[in-house]
């Protein structure tokens, strides 16, 4: 390998083709003139973006479309290199497709010794995979819910068996307990900005939600006792630790506060925590301040991953369990008895926490890229976050942000999708865990940085 090449530079031929396609029209000259030798390094995106004096994204397509010639190849962590001439490309993971930064996704773990622990646990399942192929008691088996038990200890929250339903995915949950909470026209109260599932339900079963207004602490507790007075609501749902998607944890202090406002006007709270274990250090649950109150939501979603559809639903009383289960087995019979079975063996056998811990610590390293490479932005995150909000710097809108970024590959969402009774802010939320490999997701945050650099593509009317 030539230690000359990261000296390389493209000689681009005068033409009216786009600067990108010169460069890989370059790259492909110098590959047959032997300027650039099979298996050589060509320069970093960033540097040769910057030795052009172009941008980024430029820069980024040029290597792209070298990669749909079958002229280079790229190496996770390693950068990209020049293939045989004639030879197939082996392409990297993000060429050719787009990059979804649409779903909160959990960051993928490479580990080996995750894989085989997780492996190990549907090969257990095998002598009892009969008996879990038929109908089953609503609510969980006996294992199922002792596993819930001991999963909730994780918070910490210390809940009766009796008090605990297994249900199939925190959504379904969620509908059944606003149903049993709330008629069509009552007044449910939640974050100004919050799940899009819960506006989802809400228009389905014809609830009213309006918006409580937020800080870096969370929800205001004047703003809420002065919506509890003026429309007496059933309910108020929040997303508490790392709120999707302002990335915002309720503080200590308001977590009291809101208690006590609760308990004045007898308001039932649903507590969806779902990122509420991946903080090494957080606020206490509030069905931990006030277990009366609340129904606590959790589900495995944000740590082991979106296809294992088990979630636990602790309850205020053990009376309610059964009015809630027949509002449950109504939608949904039940959860599945396997993949129920499947997260009761994780959770016992350490593969949960192990999934949790991997899920932590690859947080950690995306943040980082976010902190190195977005550092000069107006954005909210949490180093074990996996998800980021994102300002707008003017002019930029969010819509066309989001379509500029769309029009070069990278899909986000606009903040359209989570306000409640207010304009939508001047933010898009990105999600770190939707693109596979830490490569991929740098190389889209820096084609992010890029666009936050150049405000004036804004009005331009087209990418």
């Amino acid at each position: 390998m030539s230690g000359n090449v990261a000296a390389w530079r493209p000689v681009l031929k005068d033409g009216v083709q786009p600067i990108y396609l010169r460069i890989a029209d370059a790259i492909a000259d110098d590959i047959l003139s032997g300027r650039l030798a099979v298996g050589e390094r060509l320069p970093p995106l960033r540097d040769l973006a910057s030795g052009l004096k172009l941008n980024y994204a430029t820069v980024s397509r040029a290597y792209s479309e070298a990669q749909r010639r079958g002229l280079i190849y790229s190496r996770v962590g390693q950068g990209s290199f020049v293939c045989r001439p004639g030879g197939v490309s082996r392409r990297s993971a993000s060429a050719g497709r787009s990059v979804d930064m649409t779903m909160n996704l959990p960051p993928e773990s490479q580990s080996t010794l995750l894989r085989e622990r997780m492996e190990a646990g549907l090969r257990a399942l095998g002598p009892d995979l009969q008996p879990l192929m038929r109908y089953q008691e609503f609510g969980g088996s006996a294992e199922d819910k002792e596993a819930a038990v001991a999963w909730l200890q994780r918070r910490p929250l210390n809940v009766d068996v009796d008090r605990v339903l297994v249900c199939p995915g925190v959504q379904s949950a969620l509908l059944a307990v606003l149903g049993s909470l709330a008629r069509p026209g009552d007044v449910v109260l939640c974050e100004a900005l919050t799940y899009p599932g819960l506006r989802a339900i809400a228009g389905q079963l014809g609830i009213r939600l309006l918006g409580l207004p937020l800080d870096e602490d969370g929800i205001d507790p004047d703003a809420l006792a002065r919506l509890c007075a003026e429309h007496h609501p059933k309910a108020l749902y929040c997303n508490p630790v790392l709120l999707n998607p302002a990335v915002v944890t309720l503080s200590e202090e308001r977590r009291h506060r809101l208690v006590q406002i609760a308990r004045k006007h007898n308001l039932a709270i649903i507590e969806d925590d779902a990122y509420g274990l991946l903080p090494s250090h957080r606020p206490p649950a509030l069905a931990a301040l006030a277990p009366e109150l609340t129904y606590y939501l959790c589900g495995f979603s944000k740590s082991l991953g979106a296809g294992l559809r088990v979630a636990y639903l602790a309850l205020p009383s053990a009376r309610l369990r059964s009015r809630l289960a027949v509002t449950l087995r109504a939608t949904t019979v039940m959860a599945s008895p396997i993949t129920a079975a499947l997260a009761s063996y994780w959770v016992q056998d350490g593969t949960a926490d192990l999934a949790l811990s991997l899920t932590r610590k690859e947080s950690q390293a995306r943040q980082g890229l976010v902190t190195r490479i977005l550092g000069g932005a107006d954005y909210r995150s949490h180093p074990e976050a996996f998800h980021v909000w994102l300002k707008m710097p003017g002019p930029w809108s969010r819509v066309a942000f989001a379509a500029r970024l769309r029009a070069q590959g990278i899909n986000v969402v606009v903040s359209d999708a989570f306000a409640v009774n207010a304009k939508p802010p001047e933010a898009v939320r990105l999600c770190l865990g939707g693109p596979f490999s830490r490569q991929e997701l740098a190389h889209s945050l820096h084609m992010i940085a890029d666009a936050l650099e150049q405000p004036g593509a804004a009005g331009a009317g087209f990418f």
